[in-house]
């Protein structure tokens, strides 16, 4: 092995409770897109590898679903806490893996946390429903049970957020877990394992595999895991849908999106430029919920040369700046396909008002680096708008009514989420009222809900009827079980045989 490569920390598997070093022969250089650097190794876990974290899970799972209610509770509570300690730190290993910058990674834990403080719910969130005397002496009742083991397999855009949205719901639901991170930056997302160890969680309840297609496979097929979980693009999670549903798992992907945000000419000006440019062009681009369409209605078309300049003035560097507006992209292959995706709009037609490709930060040449990026005169059909760019870059539709936008959105097949910035609550509500995506914002450009709050993405958008986080999360990681009973008294001798299905 190249004597560089030995001094580059090997990203362990987390197994039973402990750093598990993999014997695989194929691993992935981590690179912090800013500077090109390996900053780490992480292994494609062997089939070996992963039948042993699932087979751990499962073991663990024979207590873990046994205990009680407040001793989850508590070791959510400890856990909580102890990210709270470590926010900085978490958000400076995201910077280096991924590129965006500290502040973003910083309030990317937080949003995590979110989920866990929900989590620290648990005791009254898992109760279940009583009715009393439903027929003669009858009780009638549902329990929520544990499934038993999870899986969860999560993009690299949000590498502690996104992990959030699955085990810890699922483990203080009393499931065990296997969680297959991004191998593009997976160390903020093993320390955040670490730490929920540190909080107490019994070893094998929560499992760490790394790899790609073949250990995705692998944990869709496996006859001991119940459910899994997705969030990444629409290819891989159409794939991962139907091949844990055809194994017989319940599952859920939540996937890629073409999120619009429409403005009328009666918002706030200033509110509604500087948030839709945060929405487009903030962790470069590269978040699900990014609001990469707006939608300019009547008069709101005369905002466009402001939403050009303010946009062009943001500070591109990399994410270890405090004062850059956006990072670098993830990855070389990521940046390299967004730029062919911005010279398919040139070429169909579409106006190039700010081009971001080729640019150079000082001291930072080698970095993946792309300045913010705007279309006008854009089509339905054009490249730009049909695909998901995953980059900073904005295209801007122009229509006349609130009516015509609300259409023009409705036709697109992705329904993660949408946003309108007015001032007037007649049109906010017939916004909400009859578009067609899951997720709206009324003067939010980015509507991802409170963790007590389902995320609820719709059609292309999501597979599977419960997503993550709030409620619908409690129901996707438990079973109902009903529970009808009557208890006879000693001396009762009944009334004879019952040969009707009516309860006497």
């Amino acid at each position: 092995m190249n004597q560089a490569l030995t001094q580059v920390p090997a990203v362990p598997l987390h197994i039973g409770g402990k750093h598990h070093a993999s014997t695989s022969t194929e691993w992935r250089d981590v690179v912090n897109p800013a500077t090109q650097e390996i900053v780490a190794r992480v292994p494609f876990s062997t089939p070996d590898e992963v039948n042993l974290a699932v087979a751990t899970a499962k073991e663990a799972f024979k207590t873990w679903r046994n205990t009680p209610l407040a001793a989850r509770m508590r070791i959510m509570l400890k856990y909580q806490h102890l990210i709270r300690e470590n926010i900085v730190a978490l958000a400076e290993l995201i910077t280096r893996e991924h590129g965006k910058t500290l502040p973003d990674a910083e309030g990317e834990v937080m949003r995590g946390l979110e989920v866990v403080e929900h989590a620290c719910s648990i005791a009254t969130l898992q109760l279940g429903e009583i009715a009393e005397n439903a027929a003669n002496g009858v009780d009638v009742y549902n329990i929520y049970q544990p499934l038993g083991v999870g899986a969860g397999i999560t993009a690299f855009n949000f590498p502690v957020m996104l992990p959030c949205f699955m085990f810890p719901i699922a483990i203080a639901c009393g499931n065990t877990f296997v969680l297959k991170p991004s191998e593009q930056d997976p160390s903020s997302t093993m320390y955040l394992v670490e730490l929920m160890y540190q909080a107490g969680l019994p070893a094998g309840v929560l499992n760490v595999v790394h790899g790609g297609a073949d250990v995705v496979n692998m944990l869709c097929d496996h006859p001991d895991i119940k459910a899994v979980s997705f969030i990444g693009s629409t290819h891989v999670g159409t794939h991962v849908y139907r091949r844990a549903s055809e194994s017989g798992k319940r599952a859920q992907s939540m996937m890629g999106a073409k999120n619009h945000c429409v403005v009328l000419a009666d918002a706030n000006k200033e509110q509604a430029i500087n948030n839709l440019i945060g929405a487009a062009f903030g962790a470069a681009g590269q978040r699900c919920m990014a609001n990469s369409v707006v939608v300019l209605v009547g008069e709101a078309r005369s905002w466009l040369p402001e939403i050009v300049a303010r946009s062009q003035a943001l500070k591109v560097g990399p994410g270890s700046d405090r004062e850059a507006d956006l990072g670098p992209m993830v990855s070389k292959a990521a940046m390299q396909r967004a730029e062919k995706l911005i010279q398919a709009g040139v070429d169909e037609g579409a106006q190039l008002l700010l081009d971001g490709r080729g640019h150079k930060v000082a001291g930072y040449e080698g970095g993946n680096f792309m300045g913010p990026t705007i279309f006008s005169k854009v089509e339905a059909s054009n490249s730009v708008y049909t695909q998901e760019i995953f980059g900073p870059a904005m295209c801007v539709v122009e229509t006349d009514t609130l009516d015509q936008a609300i259409a023009f959105i409705n036709a697109n097949p992705n329904g993660n989420g949408t946003s309108i910035f007015t001032s007037s609550g007649w049109a906010g509500r017939k916004f909400q009222n009859e578009i067609d995506v899951g997720q709206v914002g009324i003067n939010v450009a980015i509507p991802v809900p409170v963790a007590y709050f389902s995320f609820t993405g719709s059609r292309a958008s999501k597979l599977g009827d419960l997503g993550p986080n709030g409620k619908q999360a409690l129901y996707f990681w438990t079973q109902t079980k009903t529970v009808t009973a009557r208890w006879f008294a000693p001396d009762d001798g009944g009334s004879g045989v019952n040969t009707t299905i009516s309860m006497k």
